[in-house]
């Protein structure tokens, strides 16, 4: 789950890491209030959406830039009511860009030095670790391919947690010195104690900036929360914007699927992560393009069955669907009762192949072949990826 810049800078104020002032806006007399609230010189409007290159990105109504300062309360209304309920494009959008709902006004604050600093989950050591460089403002996948000398590594112990000698060894790697040494160390220990309570994946500083009175300021951050401890964090579930999500996977987490919208034809339906990425590179494989990723789980009902074909014929550009269950804990009569149910009540005129192995697969076969569905049977994966790239083929 991902949020916005402004609720980012909210969770920030909370933890006491240093950020500069400033608050969100819906409309243009509410950017207009925020400003002078705020009674800086110069004020920064800022388009909240989920993606970044958000300064260099374009409006469909042709307006450049999502980032703008000025210092002009006036302009303040103009920028927000050029911004609010418009679709901006990014490099990270794609062409379809994202529209506009909020605008975040805060202060700007002028940069010395621009840092990059990050605490994110470390998969080969189990625990967390801190990214830093001195390298600030740029993408840090670009710092890693051209200059991996500038990105500082500290581990951080899974149990006594961010210590303090490592704060200063940071602040030091990231060249800093007297006062900004410890204003740096209170922000990471901050910011540490966010990541713990907050049960976060991934907090990336981006940049972190040294101001020119010698501050030390985080003044755009990303960051990614654990799904699995949600239910724990009801705060940190208040602040999902379903209006940012492909309407599909919110569809999908609503029934506790996990699906994700590709840009191929051929759907598929799968129990188990891993199978389902068998199937999509099978797909491929066999000539075809994959359409989603579609994990129903173990332990699917009938129910969510019938939710994932629903949600699979949203996507318009589906030409086909692929059904792939191994039954281990999944009994293949449930799938099968959900797939003729969902059938029947959309009227699906697409090919389907059916491929099922495992727990019950005979009642499951035996409920397919009496659906009266124009369904195809298909012995292994292998032979079910061919079948629907064939048939998908001939309907073109």
């Amino acid at each position: 789950m991902n949020i916005h810049e402004y609720q980012a800078r909210e969770l920030f104020e909370k933890f006491g890491v240093a950020t500069t002032k400033g608050g969100v806006a819906a409309t243009p007399d509410e950017a207009v209030a925020v400003a002078e609230k705020l009674g800086t010189k110069e004020f920064v409007v800022k388009a909240q959406i989920h993606a970044g290159g958000r300064g260099k990105g374009t409006f469909k109504n042709g307006f450049k830039g999502g980032v703008q300062i000025t210092d002009s309360i006036g302009k303040v209304r103009e920028l927000a009511t050029q911004m609010l309920g418009q679709v901006l494009v990014t490099h990270q959008t794609g062409p379809e860009g994202k529209q506009v709902n909020k605008v975040l006004i805060a202060e700007p604050a002028t940069i010395a030095r621009e840092l990059y600093f990050a605490i994110l989950l470390d998969r080969a050591s189990g625990a967390p670790v801190v990214i830093a460089s001195t390298e600030g403002g740029v993408d840090i996948e670009s710092v890693a391919e051209h200059t991996p000398e500038k990105i500082f590594r500290e581990p951080i112990h899974p149990t006594l947690g961010l210590q303090p000698f490592q704060t200063r060894k940071i602040a030091r790697a990231l060249g800093l010195s007297g006062a900004q040494i410890n204003a740096a160390a209170k922000l990471f220990t901050n910011m540490f104690k966010l990541f713990l309570a907050r049960d976060c994946s991934q907090i990336e500083v981006n940049p972190l900036v040294v101001t020119d009175k010698g501050e030390i300021l985080a003044l755009d951050a990303k960051f990614n929360f654990d799904d699995n401890a949600l239910y724990r964090q009801p705060e940190i579930v208040a602040l999902r914007d379903k209006s940012e999500e492909d309407p599909r996977e919110v569809a999908a987490s609503e029934y506790n699927l996990n699906y994700i919208g590709l840009d191929g034809n051929i759907a598929c339906l799968v129990n188990g992560a891993g199978l389902a990425m068998a199937t999509m590179d099978i797909i491929q494989y066999a000539g075809g393009k994959p359409a989603n990723f579609l994990d129903v789980g173990g332990g699917a009902s009938k129910d969510q069955v019938t939710a994932a074909f629903k949600i699979i014929l949203s996507d318009p550009n589906v030409e086909g669907i692929l059904v792939n269950i191994f039954g281990g804990i999944m009994d293949c009569n449930v799938i099968a009762t959900g797939i003729v149910a969902a059938a029947k009540e959309v009227g699906l005129k697409i090919p389907l192949v059916v491929r099922l192995e495992g727990n019950n697969v005979e009642a499951g076969k035996k409920t397919l072949a009496e659906s009266g569905l124009a369904l195809i049977s298909a012995s292994d994966l292998a032979d079910a990826a061919k079948k629907i790239v064939a048939e998908v083929k001939k309907a073109a």
